[in-house]
């Protein structure tokens, strides 16, 4: 059994189906795919890949799995769904997770026609594994799918180690060992035993801190919104969808070369624009909280001719209301399953810190950001006295 050296997780011991499937070119393709992808304008060093990641990913499953006692073909196939279950990625990840979704009506776990015809599903079927059931676990369905994508997943749990590590800073660090070690199945679902609330505690809160300090930096934010506007003009350009979803971080950037050549730049240069506008929930319209895509590029040309700039120097960011998938998380208490959120108290100062640091977002270059801060004021009905 071939062993892999990590950052974060020491050695990791590969199985034959997981040596297999780490040489077919769509798992190689991962180490193209920057895991922080613009987080790390902000973080240098965070230069770590979606391929280490699922290497991690993987390597956590394995514990979970043998904590749990699950051998055989059944854990087999988890294993398999944990190394593949980012190969849905586009570029830069989730920064162009929206342009996929919008023109392939499909998102980035719903893996299951793109891993089949593919040399990885060869591999699978080499070794007794069903495609189709790893494309199934990915997508979280069954009870060791909740392994793969649910409240208590090991995804989780590497990119919080890993982002931490790899940006230097504190906040994302948890017992994987211990999270691991607790998980126990209950009537279908995953749970962890009795006494770990403040072990689920633990990963609600990191998740939280890393929310604020490096996941939604601003600078990141920023520069992804950029990113999204020439992944449009790409695709809006000729590139085929399927092409574009294939595409590596730096077939992007070639590519907004030539359809976004002066967002391109910007964005390789870190010339980027700056906030005219930024402002809480309980500042703006009920409704603007809520802009679909349309009244997003709509409002954007209304505030760059009440400022007298071009329409592509205005970027309105309108981000999803906070949300907090891992307060769901089962545990147990004196005998009975319940939700972290009905077992902790610490879960509705999270929620209500989550929703004091949401942000709508303005941004323009440097020169124009007092015309375009006015203007959209103006055109979004924020009072000038907010910040």
């Amino acid at each position: 059994m071939n062993t892999v050296k990590d950052a974060v997780h020491d050695h990791i011991a590969l199985d034959p189906v997981a040596e297999a499937l780490v040489d077919t070119p769509i798992v190689q393709r991962l180490r193209h795919i920057k895991q922080l992808s613009t987080v790390r304008l902000v973080y240098p060093s965070a230069n770590h890949t979606r391929f280490e990641h699922s290497l991690g990913v993987y390597h956590l499953a394995r514990q979970a799995l043998d904590s749990l006692g699950v051998t055989g073909e059944r854990a087999a196939h988890v294993r398999a769904a944990a190394l593949l279950h980012d190969i849905g990625h586009g570029p830069y990840g989730h920064q162009t997770e929206g342009v996929i979704m919008r023109h392939a009506g499909e998102h980035h776990d719903e893996i299951h026609d793109l891993l089949g015809g593919t040399e990885a599903a060869e591999v699978l079927r080499d070794h007794d594994c069903s495609p189709e059931r790893v494309a199934d676990l990915v997508a979280g369905h069954g009870e060791l799918g909740q392994l793969v994508s649910g409240e208590l997943d090991v995804d989780r749990m590497d990119y919080l180690v890993r982002d931490a590590h790899h940006t230097g800073v504190p906040y994302g660090t948890i017992d994987t060992g211990r999270l691991v070690r607790q998980l126990r199945v209950r009537d279908g679902e995953l749970v962890l035993a009795a006494g770990n609330v403040q072990t689920a505690e633990s990963m609600l809160l990191a998740r939280s801190l890393m929310n604020g300090i490096v996941y939604r930096h601003h600078v990141s934010r920023i520069a992804g919104t950029m990113l999204e506007r020439g992944a449009e003009r790409i695709v809006d350009g000729g590139v085929s969808i399927e092409h574009f979803r294939r595409f590596a971080d730096h077939d992007l950037l070639v590519g907004l070369r030539s359809h976004a050549p002066d967002l391109g730049r910007r964005i390789e240069e870190r010339d980027l624009f700056k906030r005219a506008l930024w402002v809480g929930q309980e500042t703006i319209p009920a409704a603007v909280a809520q802009f679909p895509r349309e009244a997003i590029r709509e409002a954007e040309t209304d505030i760059a001719a009440r400022a007298g700039v071009p329409d592509d120097e205005v970027l309105l960011d309108v981000p999803s209301l906070p949300s907090m998938r891992e307060a769901n998380a089962r545990v147990v208490v004196g005998g009975s399953v319940q939700r972290l959120e009905h077992a902790s108290e610490l879960v509705g100062a999270l929620r209500a810190g989550e929703r004091a640091r949401w942000r709508l977002g303005v941004y323009t270059p440097d020169e124009h950001v007092d015309d375009v801060s006015r203007a959209a004021r103006s055109v979004l009905g924020i009072d000038d006295a907010s910040n």
